[in-house]
């Protein structure tokens, strides 16, 4: 009679010849899987870098070909860009709340100084928090299309800013007077646009002013006339308006409670500076290491 055993790894033949004396039994036992066993393990270990850690093993690898500074720069580019970003919400946060403040004069035009403000910090929010999300994506990714991309984007803002500033310093005067010439303009449509001549009584009657430079500019308009809003309530009809004009009233008004604006602006561009240079280390570390490992 003869018994076959096979197991994963080796297969054992026993033979045995049966007799009422007795017998012989042989047993020939074989490692046959021993060769399968180390080819299994080697398949299961796979080429260097192309296992399920291959992506850990190649990180490691990135971090450590530049002696470390990549993951120095890595978080410091995260934590100012959370920073700029959370910076971008709080612009955009002001924006928001002054054009409710404002939206009683939203029919005016937009070079009223009080709506020009407003806008420009909803433009400036919106654009800086976008900045700011692919700041922290491309830091936290490690790709160098997104941290170019950021640096780009970031460049054009700053360099934006910078010649907005300059343009609004050296040209101040001129467009005072363009905005004001815009405002006269639309003192026009006072009787034909009831929205207009909403917004304009309600300046009026907020800042008790009269006029864009003075009351006199109502004269063309209302044929020598004044607007009741020009008056103190129950003056009627108002011969004598406020003195002050509405357009420098709005500007003071604007100056006087958005100085903690200013201050958080200028902090919001040291951190678009500082942004701009971790964004750059990084750029060229993760190109350092990229060439390391090829």
């Amino acid at each position: 009679m003869i018994f076959i055993f096979i197991s994963e790894r080796s297969a054992v033949v026993v033979a045995g010849l049966g007799g009422r004396g007795g017998g012989r039994r042989a047993v020939f036992q074989r490692e046959a899987g021993a060769a399968e066993l180390r080819n299994g393990d080697a398949e299961d270990k796979g080429p260097r870098g192309t296992g399920p850690g291959a992506g850990t093993e190649l990180r490691s690898c990135r971090m450590s070909a530049c002696g470390g500074c990549l993951c120095c720069v890595k978080y410091l580019m995260f934590v100012f860009n959370l920073v700029f970003w959370l910076g971008g919400c709080g612009l955009f946060g002001v924006g928001v709340w002054l054009s409710f403040t404002q939206a009683e004069f939203s029919s005016l035009p937009l070079s009223f100084p009080s709506l020009s403000a407003a806008n420009l910090l909803l433009v400036a929010g919106g654009v800086t928090m976008v900045t700011g999300f692919l700041g922290c994506l491309g830091a936290l990714k490690e790709q160098r299309c997104l941290l170019f991309m950021f640096f780009m984007i970031l460049l054009v803002l700053v360099l934006t800013e910078a010649v907005l500033m300059l343009v609004m310093h050296l040209y101040q005067d001129q467009l005072d007077s363009r905005a004001q010439d815009q405002l006269r303009e639309g003192m026009h449509r006072y009787k034909s646009d009831p929205s207009l001549q909403t917004s304009w009584d309600n300046v009026q009657k907020m800042f008790k002013c009269c006029g864009v430079s003075n009351k006199t500019d109502w004269w063309d308009v209302l044929e020598g006339a004044l607007p009741a809003s020009c008056c103190s309530v129950g003056t009627d009809p108002c011969v004598d308006g406020w003195p002050e004009p509405c357009y420098q009233k709005a500007r003071q008004w604007l100056l006087e409670n958005i100085p903690s604006v200013l201050v958080f602006g200028l902090c919001i561009g040291v951190v678009q500076i500082m942004a701009l240079v971790f964004s750059l280390l990084m750029y060229c570390q993760i190109r350092c290491a990229d060439k390391d490992l090829d």
